[in-house]
């Protein structure tokens, strides 16, 4: 089918884009146009404010928020909200939590909280010149230009920290930045620092312009390229940690020794080979991004920084780490991470402010610990199953629950097949098979014709 260009989309109303979208796109499907509908909020302002969270909104489109209960986190008792789809990721952590309740818990700690922007330009001058204008001349004007940006973010206790021409010339002929440290408290800190970063470029033009040292030709040839905070904070980092005594790690069937083993092998796999490494991350992401959306955060930029971050070395790496010294078994996670409780979504989405009033309403620094130890909670869940049970015990009870969903099956046929598959392996073809012996058909088309 071909579809034409549509002109001033945004501007039309939202049953007009709705109309639009199906017509063009769903062959006029009043299916369509209800599926759209049913995920409205009947509270007409709770659904203005949805529809202007982002642009050409025409329906809501629902996570899973739940909640991960008995984490110990430095001696307080907490319970995590999590948004996320991705079956049993929230009975991981919970389960995880309820091993190091009894183990000491969780301890955290901000080693450091440095956010960093920069502005990205290019000049065809002398070098030694410019370095010696940017400390004798330019660097006082930087700070006092932005004196009116950064008079709020101050009284807070925050603001810029430091700034420094880099000189990049060797990797781009004629790049330089000014790279920018900034301390935002408990905002996550974007506008601040991209407000910032944009006057330092107006500082820049102008103070090189109007000075002698340069001449002509240098002047003109200085160009601003961008200005930007870096979702790369390797100076913004949390630690989270569980120990305990190697003794107490034996359960089951399973001692302590061995899981030792079984538990640190896994781990130092993860750090030296790169294709499980991005597996084991992504499962430690599977508990921070879950509670970063909750809590009305940018897991985007959270997942870009940890990714680069674990291939800080040179080569992508294990976010985990773990080490037996005189009998005491300890498992930690540093995270870079950079997080706000005020500003954005958190004042604004409902389900937010509620995650972060059950969250004690933290500031930023315990918002980041939090974070940290669901990551480090749902990875030590993983790597516990890995060695031990495996992982599929898990997800593939939920993956029968998902089968059964799409089958439509009844409160008694979903009794019925968890007692089918408690000693047999779960997969899509054998449900189907036995959901149409029991309903006494040949095929899951006869189903839905029934």
């Amino acid at each position: 089918m071909n579809h034409t260009p549509v002109e001033g989309f945004s501007k039309m109303s939202k049953e007009g884009k709705i109309e639009w979208l199906v017509n063009e796109y769903l062959n006029g499907s009043e299916q369509a146009i209800q599926t759209l509908k049913q995920y409205w909020n009947e509270d007409l302002e709770l659904q203005r404010l949805h529809d202007e969270f982002s642009e050409n909104t025409l329906s809501n489109f629902y996570m899973p928020f739940g909640f991960a209960p008995n984490f110990l986190i430095d001696g307080e008792l907490m319970c995590i909200p999590m948004a996320i789809e991705e079956s049993s990721v929230v009975a991981a952590a919970s389960k995880a939590a309820k091993f190091w309740i009894d183990r000491g818990g969780f301890k955290t700690q901000v080693l450091s909280k440095v956010k960093l922007g920069h502005v990205h330009f290019m000049f065809e001058g002398d070098k030694e010149k410019l370095d010696r204008f940017f400390l004798e001349t330019l660097l006082a004007k930087l700070f006092k230009d932005t004196d009116p940006i950064t008079k709020n973010m101050q009284a807070r206790g925050g603001g810029i920290l430091n700034l420094k021409l880099v000189d990049k010339t060797s990797e781009i002929e004629n790049y330089y930045q000014i790279h920018a440290e900034f301390d935002t408290v408990d905002s996550m800190g974007a506008n601040f620092i991209n407000s910032c970063l944009e006057q330092f470029a107006q500082t820049l033009k102008r103070e090189v312009y109007e000075s002698d040292v340069f001449t002509n030709e240098e002047k003109e040839s200085l160009q601003i390229v961008m200005c930007i905070l870096s979702n790369f904070t390797p100076e913004c980092i949390v630690r989270a940690e569980v120990s305990c005594k190697v003794e107490d790690l034996a359960e089951g069937n399973v001692s302590s020794e061995e899981f030792i083993e079984k538990f640190t092998r896994a781990v130092r796999i993860a750090e030296v080979e790169p294709y499980r490494a991005t597996t084991h991350n992504k499962g430690i992401m599977n508990g921070v991004d879950a509670v970063v959306i909750a809590t009305g955060n940018d897991f985007r930029a959270v997942e870009a920084c940890a990714h680069a971050y674990a291939s800080k070395d040179g080569r992508y790496s294990s976010l985990t780490h773990c080490e037996v010294k005189e009998g005491v078994f300890r498992f930690w996670l540093d995270l870079p991470i950079a997080l706000g409780t005020v500003g954005g979504l958190t004042s604004l989405h409902p389900l937010v402010k509620l995650a972060l009033q059950v969250l004690g309403s933290p500031n930023a620094e315990k918002l980041m610990g939090i974070v940290a130890v669901a990551g480090l909670a749902q990875n030590f869940a993983a790597l516990r199953s890995l060695v031990t049970t495996g992982i599929q015990q898990g997800h593939m009870k939920m993956h029968l629950m998902n089968i059964l969903n799409q089958l439509e099956a009844t409160d008694e046929e979903r009794a019925y097949f968890v007692n089918y598959f408690k000693d047999k392996t779960v997969s899509h073809h054998a449900v189907i098979d036995e959901f149409c012996r029991l309903r006494g058909v040949n095929s899951v088309e006869e189903l839905k014709k029934n």
